[in-house]
C-alpha cells in the first residue's frame, strides 16, 4: 500500500515537472518570437506586391511605437471598415480596439502605396477618399494594415491576427490572400502551432474569404463549439489553420472526452 502510495505521489511530481518544463518551453518561443523586430527581415519576396492593377510594399511597426498619423489612420479605417459588422457593439468594441492597439505585444504590418504607383492608371491614386494621406517621411499612402500578436491558446504557441483590414482599393485583388499567406509564414518560422483570428458572424465576406478561400476551420474555442447555445447569442466566431498534431487535437478536433 505504501509502494503504491509512494509511486503515486511520484508520477505526480514527474507530470508535474512535465508541465512546469512544457509551459517554460512555450513561454521562451513566445519570448523569442516577440523579440525580432521587424518580421519582414526575413522574407524578402513578401515585401512587394505588384499584382492586379496594385502596387504596394510592405512595412512593419510595434504598437507602442505609432506615431500619432499613423494611430490616426488606424483608428479610422477600423470605423469605415468594422462600424457596420459590429453594430450596435461597435461603440464598446472601438474602445477596446484603441487600447489593443497601442499594446507594447501588437506587431503590424503596413501596406503602403510605392511611389511609382501613383500614376493616373493606379487605382490607389485615384482613390479621393484616402483616409489618412501620409505624412511620414516618404509621403506614400497607406492603404491597410494588419495588427498581430504571439500568444498561448489551449497550451499552443499561436500567431493571433487582431485585424486585417485593408481599404475599399485594396480589397478584391489578391493582398489579402497575399497577407495571410506571408503570416502563415512568420507563424512557421518562429515554431507556432497554429494561425488564429476573431471574424463577426455579420461579416459573411471576411467569413467566406477566411473559410472558403483560405481554409480555416471553426476552432473547439469558438463559443458555437464549446456550448451551441452560447454560441448563437454571440456575435463572432473564432478561426484557426493549425500546422501540428498537438495543435489540430486542441483547436480543431473536438475532444472525445468532452462529455
Amino acid at each position: 500500500m505504501e509502494t503504491k502510495r509512494f509511486s503515486t505521489s511520484k508520477e505526480k511530481r514527474i507530470r508535474r515537472k512535465e508541465v512546469l518544463e512544457k509551459k517554460k518551453a512555450i513561454d521562451e518561443i513566445i519570448k523569442k518570437a516577440s523579440s525580432v523586430k521587424d518580421h519582414l527581415l526575413s522574407f524578402p519576396p513578401f515585401c512587394h506586391y505588384e499584382r492586379n492593377g496594385l502596387s504596394v510594399y510592405l512595412e512593419s511597426g510595434i504598437g507602442d511605437q505609432l506615431p500619432s498619423p499613423i494611430k490616426k489612420y488606424i483608428q479610422n479605417l477600423l470605423k469605415a471598415n468594422m462600424e457596420g459588422p459590429y453594430g450596435s457593439e461597435w461603440q464598446m468594441e472601438e474602445k477596446v480596439k484603441r487600447r489593443e492597439m497601442v499594446s507594447p505585444e501588437a506587431r503590424y504590418i503596413f501596406v503602403r502605396q510605392s511611389t511609382n504607383a501613383a500614376s493616373d492608371e493606379n487605382p490607389l491614386a485615384k482613390n479621393e477618399e484616402r483616409l489618412y494621406t501620409g505624412q511620414t517621411g516618404d509621403q506614400n499612402h497607406l492603404v491597410g494594415f494588419v495588427h498581430y500578436r504571439f500568444i498561448v491558446e489551449e497550451d499552443i504557441p499561436v500567431v493571433y491576427v487582431y485585424e486585417l483590414q485593408l481599404e475599399a482599393c485594396a480589397q478584391r485583388k489578391g493582398l489579402g490572400k497575399f497577407l495571410m499567406q506571408l503570416i502563415e509564414l512568420i507563424a512557421h518560422k518562429n515554431r507556432m502551432g497554429a494561425v488564429m483570428l476573431t471574424v463577426q458572424k455579420a461579416n459573411v465576406l471576411a467569413m467566406n474569404f477566411y473559410t472558403t478561400k483560405l481554409r480555416y476551420t471553426i476552432s473547439t474555442i469558438s463559443p458555437s463549439r464549446v456550448d451551441p447555445l452560447i454560441g448563437a447569442e454571440k456575435s463572432y466566431e473564432i478561426l484557426c489553420k493549425t500546422f501540428d498534431s498537438e495543435a489540430k487535437a486542441k483547436l480543431e478536433e473536438k475532444q472525445q472526452d468532452d462529455g
